[in-house]
């Protein structure tokens, strides 16, 4: 789990560049507890977590500028 102090210390693409690798890696989670194979349903949760506080850096920096 990231902390958004982390992630305030990021660019842009940065940012950009994580929220896109983690709603890959939230794709395969899914894929993973739909069959079966996903140990522990909380990654879900955790992933979908960090993904929304990378979009509201993402935001917040947007109408800062």
């Amino acid at each position: 789990m990231m902390k958004a102090s982390e992630l305030r210390d990021l660019s842009l693409q940065e940012l950009a560049a994580k929220s896109g690798e983690l709603r890959k890696e939230l794709f395969g989670a899914r894929i993973r507890h739909a069959t079966g194979q996903l140990e522990s349903a909380t990654k879900l949760r955790a992933l979908r977590r960090d993904i929304a506080r990378i979009e509201t850096v993402r935001t917040e920096r947007l109408g800062q500028e």
